[in-house]
Formats: C-alpha cells, sequence, structure tokens
C-alpha cells in the first residue's frame, strides 16, 4: 500500500505559505531570520520569527486561543480548499487530524502568570487547555467538525515527523482514508531561556557541520500535509523511528539509534543507499548532533548532496520534522536546485567531510530528512516523487 501526500502548506521564517517559501528558501533568504531581545531581555540572540499578521481566533472558544493555534490555522489555510475537495466524499469519523507540538500555547502562560500572582488567578482571556500538547489537533478538529482520531505528539525535536508517521499508520491500518498531519511550534521566553541554559543557543546565526558550530537558533512555523491512499504527485516510501535512550539531552556519539531509524526507512522504501539522491539533515549546529550526524552519514556510505536548513528557520523543535519535510517535498518539485546549506565552509577536521548540497541537473526523484530528539528519539522519512 502506498501512501501519498496530495498537497502540503508551510508558513515559517522563510515564508508565509508554500510559493514565498518556494522563492525565498533557493534564494537562501530568510526574512524572519533576525537578532532581538523580545524572547531573551538583555541578550540579542538569533531567531527565526514569523512575522506576518496571523489569523484572528478573538471568537473562537477562549480555550483555542493560542498564538499557536493562530499560527497553526495560517498553514491550514494554504492547503483548506484541497482539504475540502479531498474529503467531500469522506465521512468526518474517516478522517483523522495528528499535531506534534513541543511547546504549544506556553506564551499564553507566561502572559497570564504576572496576573495569576498578582490576582491568585488566571485572567479570563486565558484557559490552561490553550497549553496542552493536544490543543492543536483539538482545535483543527472542532473547526472542522472532525469526529475520527485525533490527537497530539510531543517527543521535542521529532513530534512533527511522529505526527507524520501516526498518520500514515493510521492510513495503512484501514481506520482512516484521510489524514492532516505536521507540526506547529511559537516561540516562547521559557524555551529560549532552557536552551540557553543549557548552553546550545548561538547570538549568530547557526553554523551546522563547521568547525565554528556555537549552536542552534531557536525558530517558529509550521507545516501540514493532506495525506491519502490516494494517487498523489509525492510518495512517502518510508519511515524509521528508534529510541535509544543515550542522554536526557545529547545524541549517542555512534549513531547507533538514528542508524536504527535509517535503514528501516530504508528497508521500507526498499530503496539502496545509493538511490537517495538528497538529504535534509537534522543539522542543529551544536558540537554533539553534527558529530553524531556526519558520522552517521559517512558510516552508512551515503555520498548524495546534504543540507540543514536550519541557518534559514532556526531550529523549529517540535514542528521542524514537518517544515523540513515540506522543504524535502519543495526539492522533489523542483529544477534540481537544492535546500541551500548556509555556513562559514570551515571544515572540521574531526569530522567526516559530506557532500554539502549543490545543484543537480534535474530535480531528485528519492529524497531523505532525518531528525533525532532529546531522549535518543530518531526519525527518518524517505519521500518520492511518482
Amino acid at each position: 500500500m502506498t501512501i501519498y501526500i496530495n498537497n502540503y502548506s508551510i508558513v515559517s521564517p522563510l515564508g508565509y505559505g508554500v510559493s514565498e517559501t518556494r522563492k525565498n528558501l533557493f534564494s537562501g533568504v530568510s526574512p524572519g531570520m533576525i537578532k532581538t531581545e523580545q524572547y531573551s531581555p538583555g541578550r540579542s540572540l538569533s531567531l527565526g520569527l514569523v512575522r506576518d499578521q496571523l489569523p484572528d481566533l478573538s471568537l473562537t472558544p477562549i480555550k483555542h486561543r493560542s498564538r499557536n493555534n493562530q499560527l497553526l490555522l495560517a498553514v491550514f489555510q494554504g492547503l483548506e480548499d484541497n482539504f475540502y475537495s479531498l474529503s467531500s466524499h469522506v465521512d468526518k469519523s474517516r478522517i483523522a487530524i495528528v499535531i506534534g507540538s513541543s511547546t504549544s500555547g506556553i506564551s499564553g502562560e507566561e502572559e497570564a502568570f504576572p496576573y495569576l500572582m498578582a490576582n491568585n488567578k488566571f485572567p479570563k482571556s486565558f484557559d490552561l487547555s490553550q497549553r496542552l500538547f493536544c490543543s492543536p489537533a483539538n482545535f483543527l478538529a472542532d473547526r472542522l467538525g472532525i469526529t475520527g482520531i485525533v490527537h497530539g505528539i510531543s517527543t521535542a525535536c521529532t513530534s512533527s515527523s511522529k505526527a507524520i508517521i501516526s498518520g500514515a499508520r493510521l492510513l495503512k491500518s484501514g481506520m482512516v482514508d484521510l489524514v492532516i498531519v505536521g507540526g506547529v511550534d511559537t516561540l516562547c521566553k521559557f524555551t529560549v531561556a532552557g536552551f540557553t541554559a543549557i548552553e546550545s543557543v548561538s547570538a549568530d546565526r547557526c553554523n551546522p557541520l563547521s568547525l565554528n558550530r556555537s549552536g542552534i537558533n531557536i525558530g517558529e512555523g509550521g507545516a501540514l500535509f493532506l495525506m491519502s491512499r490516494q494517487p498523489g504527485n509525492i510518495s512517502l516510501s518510508g519511515w524509521g523511528e528508534s529510541s535509544d535512550g543515550y542522554h536526557i539531552s545529547a545524541p549517542d556519539p555512534s549513531g547507533l539509534g538514528a542508524a536504527l531509524a535509517v535503514n528501516d526507512a530504508l528497508k521500507m522504501s526498499a530503496r539502496r543507499v545509493d538511490q537517495v539522491e538528497y538529504i535534509n539533515l537534522h543539522g542543529t549546529a551544536t558540537r554533539h548532533n553534527d558529530a553524531m550526524e556526519s558520522q552517521l552519514i559517512n558510516k552508512l556510505g551515503f555520498e548524495c548532496p546534504v543540507s540543514s536548513t536550519k541557518p534559514l528557520t532556526g531550529h523549529t523543535l517540535g514542528a521542524a520534522g514537518a517544515i523540513e519535510t515540506a522543504i524535502s517535498c519543495l526539492a522533489l518539485e523542483g529544477d534540481g536546485r537544492l535546500p541551500p546549506h548556509l555556513w562559514d565552509q570551515a571544515q572540521d577536521p574531526e569530522l567526516p567531510k559530506l557532500n554539502i548540497a549543490a545543484q543537480l541537473e534535474s530535480a531528485p526523484k528519492v529524497v531523505m530528512t532525518n531528525n533525532f530528539a532529546f531522549g535518543g528519539n530518531n526519525t527518518s522519512l524517505i519521500l518520492e516523487s511518482v
């Protein structure tokens, strides 16, 4: 059974919608990557912001009013017409929604907390439901009247890639006929402070694979996919998951768990290493991730072009897997240009030299996108043009 991506949408620091994202991506331009103290008072950091005006939710129930859900709705609007077309003959109990997120509505809680301290109660504009990990999925289901399987996934940086896998499994099982899957995450002071505390953030634009890499840029954004068994232009031909449990925040330096996920994806797709034409790296620009990931690519024998797009989006945490899957779809639908790898080209002598992305003669037919999360939670997806 083949699982198809029938449509997708993306909003991120790269742009609002697929068209703007495509234009900026292949130009190596990201309007939302800026230096700001907005989320780190007293310290200027390079962050990836969505600076566009988002849809108004003032008339929705309070439990759904969060910036995260505003961003989710902005993403959904990019594929809304296609959703109604695909779902016109599908019972709403046979439609599933699976959304990954790691911050959900925490920013709203940050705004409400001073009021709580002063008045011993939350303001009327805040509801604790806003910050639940399932809030984005519940919001979209309520808005669309979906009565099928609806749930959220939160596994840090693999949240939305696991949401995509979860939706694919539901389709393979025959339990549903159409799924809306993906992820969304918005910036908040809590997250920025947390990554700053473990010394993982870079004040300047991140520099993946470089000798001079110094950490991540946190970003925000979202991407959604309509998937079904109905033929489309892109298929999700394989996926792999693993959980190596090596460390709460650091990856297993041997890459064992990550390799399990990649090999499972290859096996499911019936593809060999030499048939993969492009890999979107997790590429966080931390010392540990880039060391593990470059060793992984080298040990498994990949010689295809690779790139990390996080200098253009920031690390969008729970939305990273979905955003990078959308970027991989753009590569499949392109003209041979690959998502660029922005760095200072200072090769780290301790890392194997990878084939940094350059233009191909034509669009790739088979691409891979990998994500590796806290706790050793690993995912690998293989996408193919049909």
